[in-house]
């Protein structure tokens, strides 16, 4: 027996963002619920498309289904539909990088178009979260691995509210300092050993950055996006947009 994920009060949620509802037009979509199972059975193994397991049915069918829903958006949906409302009395901003496994590459256009990079590590994408008070994720931007971390953070902050900003020394730049201090935003970014003149930040503050680093951790337990297999970002994006999803909801 198949151990699923998604509980009654999440699928409560999700349902009303999905394609092929009975009052949709067109095409009805044939038991939501299983197929989004499918796609996180997916990204919780690893596993390709092609081992699928036949309760969920045929895998090229999952797979096509998966593809529409990315193009419609349909994963953010439910990531917003789950997350709620977020608690941006502090944000906290930090990235990560994963390994791009041979399945990932050979896109068109060049892996730097689907955000993936040479690096120490060989072929990596980074992803740079921002992520609430409670170390629930908010936004995140995927870069090349051999980009640096900043690179990420200015869409990420854009038209956001938000009281303090955690980071670490990766951070600290000039630009970002300047940005929260128009804004009125409190500073809480570690200070790089080169800054000529050091900001004081709330070191009792910064001890909460580790949710941040706690919320990595419990994204990279779905193992589709701790080694990326998805030659697009827009597919790699979805499924992290519904892996984030179940990890806010619990």
């Amino acid at each position: 027996m198949e151990r699923f994920v998604l509980t009654d009060a999440q699928w409560s949620k999700i349902e009303p963002h999905c394609l092929g509802k009975p009052t949709d037009p067109g095409r009805s979509g044939r038991n939501n619920r299983l197929f989004l199972e499918a796609v996180l059975w997916i990204v919780r193994t690893g596993s390709p498309w092609r081992d699928l397991p036949a309760l969920f049915g045929n895998w090229s069918t999952a797979f096509r289904r998966f593809r529409d829903w990315r193009e419609a958006d349909v994963f953010k949906r439910i990531f917003d539909a789950l997350s709620g409302e977020a608690d941006m009395e502090y944000a906290m901003v930090d990235a990560t990088i994963v390994k791009v496994h041979r399945h990932g590459q050979g896109a068109k256009g060049g892996p730097s178009s689907q955000a993936i990079g040479r690096s120490r590590g060989g072929m990596t994408t980074k992803i740079v979260a921002l992520t609430d008070a409670l170390g629930n994720l908010v936004r995140f931007e995927l870069l090349p691995g051999n980009r640096h971390d900043t690179i990420g953070v200015a869409p990420l902050i854009a038209g956001i509210d938000l009281g303090a900003l955690l980071g670490d020394k990766a951070f600290d730049a000039n630009w970002i300092v300047e940005e929260l201090d128009q804004r009125g935003a409190k500073v809480v970014i570690s200070q790089h050993p080169g800054r000529a003149q050091k900001l004081k930040i709330d070191a009792e503050m910064y001890k909460w950055r580790h949710l941040i680093e706690n919320f990595f951790c419990k994204l990279k337990e779905f193992k589709r996006i701790a080694m990326r297999a998805c030659k697009t970002d827009q597919s790699f994006a979805a499924m992290i947009y519904l892996a984030a999803a179940v990890i806010n909801s619990r």
